[in-house]
């Protein structure tokens, strides 16, 4: 006989699939991510205030292997106790900004994807062997305000996960092959930001734009390194619903927790987790718990109203409706991984990134380019394992050869074209720094730079040549 949690999920499940698709993001994602910002790649700004050209700048280095040298917020906070959090600052505060929304508004972009770090919650951080810049989750709060104001949703990425999720990269905020991600500990911090953002989603009106949340960026691609996985993706999502049902956020045609709306504020809701007892696993309901001394000091930071009889907090949150929980594909790893389908409560979108420049896709030439994405199948490779939708949420114009300015124009038109078949593209990257020292850089890799050459096209619904992809259209498929 099912047990009760089973048939909850179950009802759930289909009830908020049925009537609660994807609401909240555009019927056609045409984005960009906000990268370097609040998780530093600096590959992307070489001469910028990053590096030590000047008394003004932040005292970064450039080297091959960036677990040599101070490539990272870890290695520059580990260098700069006493004044990171100052540097890092003016770096956010320039970096994106007003200036930087209009012009996503002046491009129709109605999309971002911000890349975050496990450390803008700051209690999560171990201050005595973790070592990252504070207050860049208030400058997330001002970024979602901003965009909010100008109408573009926003996706909330985990994108540097606590432990280092990927060896050797920049974009895990520590450079190191030390990879810890993927142990019980480091789980449960990851969920606690989850449930934490969750929370925030829908109790600062500044991040009333957020339309989902993405669990990680870019696991490993061999599955056999990342035990757990699938346990994590569940739990993901039962944190994220979990959340939502304690603030009383109405979820269509189940309402089992009545009661919790007399709940005074948000820690006494949270506190009723082991209410939760016959749909939630244990290790989801304590994560509850430990949440409430998190959300209660990012809160007071944030100036984030707790209490539900004042300022009409119970008001705002019967408007909202349930987050869109995201995840990297089932066909990102290669050798039988969890599905992340088989997570699914309620909304869900599937995150692909491909690029062509880093091998292993098409022979490094404009036909075999062309040829491969104009014939794509993996919308319809993920959707046959119930990955659907699929938005590609990385891409961008680089290529493993010299690029003539005619290429572009079709290879920007090209993966436009194949994207769009399913929920959208999110370009990587939504600028990249124009200098003597970063030379091309921003030629293929920032959005921006892209529209401005004609590339990529001022109407991002629209392509230079709609037939692009008509002379290399073949009767089968390439994956």
């Amino acid at each position: 006989m099912p047990s009760t949690r089973f048939l909850y999920l179950t009802i759930l499940a289909s009830s908020l699939l049925a009537t609660q698709a994807l609401q909240g993001l555009p019927d056609k994602i045409h984005g960009v991510n906000l990268g370097s910002w609040l998780v530093l790649e600096s590959w992307m700004l070489p001469a910028g205030t990053y590096f030590k050209a000047s008394a003004s700048r932040m005292g970064g280095q450039q080297c091959d292997d960036c677990s040599q040298c101070i490539a990272t917020e870890f290695a520059f906070a580990e260098a700069y106790p006493d004044t990171v959090d100052e540097k890092f600052k003016g770096h956010w505060e320039s970096w994106f900004n007003q200036p930087d929304v209009n012009d996503l508004v002046s491009f129709g972009i109605n999309t971002v994807r911000v890349p975050l770090g496990y450390w803008i919650v700051e209690p999560l951080v171990n201050r005595t062997s973790e070592f990252y810049p504070r207050g860049g989750i208030l400058q997330l709060q001002r970024g979602l305000k901003q965009l909010k104001t100008a109408g573009i949703t926003a996706i909330l990425d985990h994108h540097a996960l606590p432990g280092v999720a990927t060896p050797g990269q920049e974009f895990a905020g520590r450079c190191t092959n030390d990879v810890e991600f993927y142990t019980p500990y480091n789980y449960h911090r990851a969920l606690i930001w989850t449930a934490v953002m969750t929370a925030l989603s829908h109790l600062d009106p500044d991040f009333g734009s957020v339309a989902g949340i993405e669990a990680m960026n870019e696991p490993i691609m061999n599955a056999d390194q990342t035990p757990g996985l699938g346990g994590f993706q569940v739990n993901f999502v039962e944190t994220v619903r979990a959340v939502e049902i304690l603030l009383g956020i109405p979820v269509p045609g189940v309402s089992p927790f009545a009661q919790l709306k007399s709940a005074p504020n948000v820690t006494a809701a949270f506190s009723a987790a082991s209410s939760l007892s016959s749909i939630f696993n244990s290790e989801v309901r304590q994560v509850l718990i430990d949440t409430v001394p998190v959300l209660a000091e990012v809160a007071a930071q944030l100036s984030v109203n707790t209490v539900f009889g004042q300022g009409g907090l119970r008001s705002l949150l019967a408007g909202r409706k349930p987050l869109i929980t995201t995840f990297m594909d089932v066909n990102w790893q290669y050798n039988n991984p969890a599905n992340p389908a088989n997570a699914a409560i309620g909304p869900q979108l599937y995150d692909n990134h491909l690029y062509y420049s880093f091998g292993g896709v098409a022979d490094a030439n404009e036909k075999a380019y062309l040829t491969s994405v104009c014939n794509l199948n993996r919308i319809q490779s993920d959707a046959a394992l119930g990955d659907s939708p699929l938005v590609f949420g990385e891409w961008g114009l680089p290529t493993q050869f010299n690029a003539t300015d005619e290429f572009l124009f079709k290879w920007a038109d090209a993966q436009k074209f194949s994207y769009s078949k399913g929920a959208g593209w999110v370009f990587w990257n939504f600028k990249v720094e124009k200098s003597d020292l970063a030379g091309d850089l921003a030629r293929q890799w920032s959005y921006k730079e892209g529209v401005r050459l004609g590339y990529l096209t001022k109407d991002p619904s629209k392509l230079n040549d709609p037939n692009v992809c008509v002379p290399y259209t073949t009767n089968s498929t390439s994956s």
